[in-house]
């Protein structure tokens, strides 16, 4: 390997749709940019494939093309519970598009990773970053050690972005540890080959029952382009009997309960039942320290409210990369260590009331008397359901929107960051 593939403006550790996404703002503003993954593609990730139109802004804003084959657009969001069945469209807003999308982790990351090479990043697979490497004068990290076919390799560059997913290593290793405080969720999935993908919506069901428990969470049905649906459950560790729960034999006793002809049996299925943590509400702080900034699940950037993380992936990649391109052009360290502080200022001011009241939300469902009664006498409302997509999703106009926006933006205001 030459030398001039181990020295970068910027290190970006993972190439999920964090990684790829920050590595291709980084390129597209002309940054020599090192995206670092330790897997080769295609590979899987365990996740519910759905992208709500926040989700699906970022992916236009990127100039991904979300028009070729291989994506399964979607209306909005069919919601069950309570006895009752509500279809909720994706709303009609200037910020965001009316429509969501679904495409497999498999095939959706490799996308976001060539593009990311098209910008112009470099990307080293089967890359398996080790640990940080730091200046012993100021305690900076100034790269990392990794494993690359076959060699223990140094790779050098002034900052570094952490995008190594829940368990985050990187972060780990500099001393930036999760936070007891914030609700954690399990997901499990597995898809069946089903006539269902065809369809127009994504579903949600907002009763999980294990046994007679009503848990915090939700299943769900989400259509794919290859004749497949996504079936999973997520659920919160905010229940008393979260760590008595059997996520595989109970998303297998919710198949067996779904209607024959949809075929979510043994027959049909085609992947086995893998399950994965989502790390959420900002778990992990600071988002940035010594020459380090964390993008993504690293960061615990999960909606604790739906459980979506690609949208904030995205969204606080682009921003991390707008702050790395600024405090790069200036001329002294303190210049640039003061513009680097304002990454996570900004991501608070512009998610942590947000990311409060979710905690607040999740917090109380996991009374199943409070889920029971939110079920049974919400879903009947549809004024009220309409809101709460728009609440659950984070989808609103900041300004010149209607008076559901102003509540839940005002709401997002007075909440204290998280």
């Amino acid at each position: 390997m030459t030398d001039s593939t181990r020295t970068a403006d910027v290190i970006v550790v993972g190439a999920g749709p964090a990684g790829s996404g920050t590595a291709y703002w980084l390129a597209q503003a002309g940054l020599d940019v090192l995206l670092l993954e330790k897997a080769t593609f295609p590979r899987d990730k365990i996740c519910g494939d759905g992208l709500t139109p926040r989700a699906v802004r970022a992916l236009v804003s990127m100039g991904v093309d979300i028009n070729a084959p291989g994506w399964a657009r979607n209306k909005g969001l069919r919601i069950y519970g309570g006895g009752v069945k509500v279809e909720l469209p994706w709303p009609e807003l200037a910020s965001f598009p009316d429509f969501g999308l679904v495409r497999t982790r498999m095939d959706f990351d490799r996308l976001l990773a060539e593009h990311a090479v098209k910008a112009g990043a470099k990307l080293l697979q089967g890359c398996n970053v080790q640990a940080p490497i730091l200046d012993e004068r100021t305690d900076r990290i100034v790269g990392v050690t990794a494993k690359y076919e076959g060699e223990e390799v140094e790779f050098r560059a002034p900052l570094v972005v952490a995008c190594d997913g829940v368990s985050s290593r990187l972060s780990t290793a500099m001393d930036v540890r999760r936070r007891e405080d914030r609700p954690m969720g399990v997901a499990v999935r597995r898809y069946f080959q089903s006539p269902r993908y065809t369809d127009e919506y994504m579903e949600a069901w907002l009763e999980l029952w294990d046994g007679q428990r009503l848990l915090p969470g939700y299943g769900w049905v989400f259509p794919v382009a290859d004749g497949t649906c996504n079936v999973g459950l997520g659920l919160l560790n905010t229940s008393k009997s979260f760590q008595n729960v059997d996520y595989r034999g109970m998303l297998k006793g919710w198949c067996a309960n779904m209607p024959e002809e949809w075929q979510f049996d043994e027959e049909h299925a085609t992947s086995p039942i893998r399950g994965a943590a989502l790390p959420m509400g900002f778990n992990r702080q600071p988002h940035y320290t010594r020459g380090m900034l964390l993008v993504g699940d690293s960061g615990g950037m999960i909606n604790p409210f739906n459980g979506e993380g690609i949208d904030y992936a995205l969204e606080s990649g682009h921003l991390a990369a707008d702050i790395i391109v600024q405090a790069l052009a200036r001329r002294t360290p303190a210049q640039r260590e003061r513009t680097l502080y304002e990454y996570p200022r900004i991501l608070k001011d512009e998610h942590g009331g947000y990311f409060t009241l979710a905690r607040v939300f999740v917090q109380a469902i996991g009374d199943p008397r409070v889920m029971k009664f939110l079920t049974t006498h919400g879903l009947p409302h549809p004024t009220l359901m309409r809101f709460t997509l728009k609440l659950l999703a984070n989808l609103t106009d900041p300004k010149g929107g209607d008076a559901m926006d102003r509540v839940i933006n005002a709401m997002q205001k007075v909440a204290p960051a998280a």
